[in-house]
């Protein structure tokens, strides 16, 4: 059993994360995302994860593949878990719709 945790893991369990919200919201208008307080959980918690994961990459890494927002990762998780509640949900849809699918594509052809 491999448990090397290196840049290729984080990287595979941010692409993970990645797709299950493109997988989860595919198709489903703002409003129907917006009303679906379980899918919310689950979209804040897997960015979360994400953000968590890409503090674990190496600054090698980062800086190997610059055209990736990394600081906008982080600065959108500390906005979840700082302000949540107060979630301007605009930023959560714009970020589901444009940002993860980009960021999506951006690595799944590094793993």
């Amino acid at each position: 059993m491999d448990n090397v945790k290196n840049d290729r893991y984080y990287l595979g369990k941010i692409v993970d994360d990645l797709k299950f919200v493109i997988d989860h919201t595919e198709g489903k208008t703002r409003e129907e995302i917006e009303n679906d307080e379980v899918l919310i959980d689950s979209i804040l918690f897997r960015i979360i994860q994400i953000s968590e994961n890409n503090g674990k990459l190496t600054d090698l890494f980062k800086a190997d593949h610059q055209d990736v927002p990394w600081l906008a990762i982080k600065g959108m998780r500390n906005r979840i878990v700082h302000d949540y509640g107060v979630m301007d949900f605009s930023i959560i849809y714009d970020t589901v719709v444009h940002g993860i699918p980009e960021t999506y594509e951006k690595l799944i052809d590094l793993l």
